[in-house]
């Protein structure tokens, strides 16, 4: 399915999200499970901090000097065997994935996770080129059947539940037999075993994306728990790795430090189950994998962040611990983010790749309450760079007209101390007195978007700022 931006409909989405009450139940495992575990994982580990700033730094050294460490690693990729291609936009990346299926005459293309994929439409590209794309990750082949998107980025299934799923399997698996018992997660868990197992074998090109990219050895790594990328990357004669240019590290020990930080980060894992390392095609002494090896970087927007004042973003290693502590995320889900990335990260990286005009409505997906920062394994600032997206949305005058003139009226008052003191007090008496037979108030002019859902508090005594004075606070 080609994805079509709709991110500037967030509002009409969320309200959707939130009056789904299956979504809603479904939700409660990203509040639960997520937090807890990564809780329980820094817990044993003392140093986890200590280890967050080490891959902040990591990170920030490797996109300083992101054009030498390209070139090394295009260099040992070759001195292995394989082949690098660099792709400046997403048609670009299809056009070169999909030359290479056909130059190897593929029928049958698996995939590994990948949400650089997802970002690229690489599965349309594929299907329109007449081949057909499977993809073996278990949440990403349900939501396949579904011909949806991920609504997480590490748990794309995450807003079904298992009577969703074996609906979907009784619908499209029509050659088992229409008795067998799906009730149970593991029953659902072994039919997509079987179904996929004959993908895997079937395949003539293997897709995966990449955690990690190794400058120094001209190494892949990809990170899961169920396997499946090692069979995508290793039963068919050709493998394909497509990863964005910042997934780029220096060292193999540089990678190890950030290994610690990720499935902590992710599923409160000390490591994933399965942690691969690819370095080229098959070599002679070699029992298996693939006789092909190509990897596809792409940029799709990733150069213009460097030395800018979002290239922080370009840090995230895809753990999705912001999402998973986002109150913003749990209330209305991933799909309502309108594109490939939800969540805090999302509403970051949204507007760098399709631009403010699409994506400006994310930023302001936030309560600033600073969680998704306190979560980031690379300490990415998460709230500063949604704020510097809204500054942006503000000054090309894309956001409500309304709150520009608000906006407007209150820097009046702001840039004016004593009369911002003024008219605050006015303003408080003033409410305080209409509102002091319920105490609240169920409708106020200019403030609709907040009464609609809940009643504005009735104001009390003297306002902050007079009980700050009398304190001795103002000097």
């Amino acid at each position: 399915m080609t994805l079509h931006p709709t991110s500037p409909h967030f509002k009409d989405n969320a309200h959707r999200a939130m009056a789904d009450a299956q979504l809603q139940k479904a939700l409660g495992n990203t509040r639960t499970g997520f937090i807890e575990k990564r809780a329980l994982a820094m817990s044993k580990l003392p140093e986890f901090d200590a280890l967050r700033d080490a891959a902040r730094d990591i990170k920030n050294h490797t996109l300083a000097h992101l054009d030498l460490y390209l070139e090394a690693f295009e260099k040992k990729v070759v001195e292995a065997g394989g082949h690098v291609h660099f792709a400046r936009t997403a048609e670009e990346a299809n056009d070169i994935i999909v030359g290479l299926c056909k130059q190897y005459s593929a029928e049958t293309v698996t995939k590994g996770k990948s949400m650089i994929s997802e970002e690229i439409g690489l599965n349309a590209a594929i299907e329109a080129a007449g081949m057909k794309a499977v993809e073996t990750d278990l949440g990403e082949y349900i939501i396949q059947l579904r011909h949806e998107t991920p609504s997480h980025i590490i748990a794309p299934a995450i807003h079904l539940n298992k009577e969703q799923v074996e609906q979907d399997f009784r619908r499209v698996h029509t050659d088992l037999p229409k008795e067998r018992d799906l009730s149970q997660p593991t029953q659902l868990l072994t039919e997509a075993r079987g179904v996929l197992r004959e993908k895997f074998l079937a395949a003539d090109v293997g897709i995966t994306g990449a955690n990690f990219l190794i400058a120094e050895t001209g190494t892949s790594i990809i990170v899961t728990n169920e396997g499946n990328g090692d069979l995508t990357q290793t039963l068919p004669e050709t493998h394909i790795v497509v990863a964005s240019i910042e997934k780029l590290v220096p060292t193999l020990e540089d990678a190890s430090q950030l290994l610690r930080v990720l499935a902590r980060s992710a599923t409160g894992q000390d490591m994933s189950v399965y942690t691969t390392f690819s370095t080229g095609p098959r070599r002679a002494a070699d029992v298996d994998g693939p006789q092909n090896y190509h990897v596809i970087l792409l940029d799709n927007g990733r150069s213009s962040m460097l030395g800018g004042e979002f290239e922080e973003m370009l840090r995230c290693i895809r753990c999705g611990a912001c999402m998973n502590h986002c109150p913003v995320y749990h209330a209305v889900g991933g799909h309502a983010y309108g594109w490939v990335y939800p969540g805090p990260m999302g509403a970051v990286l949204t507007p760098s790749l399709i631009g403010v005009e699409k994506g400006g409505n994310l930023p302001n997906a936030s309560t600033f309450c600073g969680r998704c920062e306190e979560a980031c394994p690379v300490r990415i600032p998460l709230p500063k760079l949604m704020r510097h997206w809204r500054e942006r949305e503000f000054e090309r005058n894309l956001s409500p007209a309304v709150a520009r003139y608000g906006l407007s009226a209150w820097a009046v008052f702001a840039k004016r101390p004593k009369l911002y003191r003024i008219a605050t007090s006015v303003a408080m008496r003033v409410l305080g007195f209409a509102g002091r037979r319920k105490g609240r108030f169920a409708s106020l002019p200019f403030a609709g978007g907040w009464t609609k859902f809940r009643d504005m508090p009735a104001p009390q005594g003297r306002t902050f700022q007079e009980q700050w004075r009398d304190r001795g606070g103002a000097r």
